[in-house]
C-alpha cells in the first residue's frame, strides 16, 4: 500500500491535461504533470504503477515517489510551481581595509629566513595581526589575484 496516493480532481486533471498539450514551459514542469497524470488513482485516473511511470518517461522511481509525496504534502500548485533559486550570501573577509593591508604586507620583506612571501605565510600573518578571525591561504590568492598583483 503506497503511503502517497495521487487522486486529482476533475479540475486538475484537465489542467494537467492543458498544460500537457500547450508545449510551452520548461520540461521539468512537463515532466511532473504527465507523472500525476499517469499516477492518479481516481476511478478516471490511469493508476499506473510506479516502475510503469519510470520506464515510459525516462524518470527514476525516487522521482515518481517525490513527485507523490510533494502532492499530498505541498499541494497541487506547488508540484507544478518553479520554486524562486536563493543563492547563498558569502560572507567576505576581505573588504577595502584588510585588502589594504594585505598587499602593503605582500609587498614588504618576507619574514625571517624566507626568500619570499608565501600564501600561507600571509594567510598566518594577518590572522596574527588581528585584521582578521581566520582565513584561508585561497582567500588571500583570489585577493592577490583580483588585485592583479602576481605572487611568486
Amino acid at each position: 500500500m503506497k503511503k502517497y496516493v495521487v487522486r486529482l480532481s476533475a479540475e486538475e486533471r484537465a489542467a494537467l491535461s492543458k498544460l500537457i498539450s500547450s508545449g510551452r514551459g520548461p520540461a521539468r514542469i512537463f515532466t511532473r504533470a504527465r507523472i500525476l497524470s499517469k499516477a492518479d488513482q481516481a476511478k478516471e485516473g490511469p493508476g499506473w504503477s510506479d516502475e510503469q511511470i519510470s520506464e515510459a518517461l525516462d524518470v527514476t522511481i525516487q522521482t515518481v515517489e517525490r513527485i507523490r509525496r510533494q502532492l499530498v504534502e505541498e499541494g497541487f500548485d506547488a508540484v507544478l510551481s518553479r520554486h524562486e533559486y536563493t543563492q547563498k550570501v558569502s560572507r567576505k573577509k576581505i573588504d577595502g581595509d584588510v585588502e589594504a593591508h594585505l598587499i602593503a604586507l605582500s609587498c614588504s620583506k618576507p619574514p625571517q629566513g624566507r626568500a619570499r612571501w608565501t600564501l600561507r605565510l600571509l594567510a598566518d600573518k594577518v590572522i596574527e595581526l588581528g585584521y582578521v578571525d581566520s582565513i584561508s591561504h585561497e582567500a588571500i590568492r583570489q585577493t592577490l589575484k583580483k588585485t592583479k598583483l602576481s605572487h611568486g
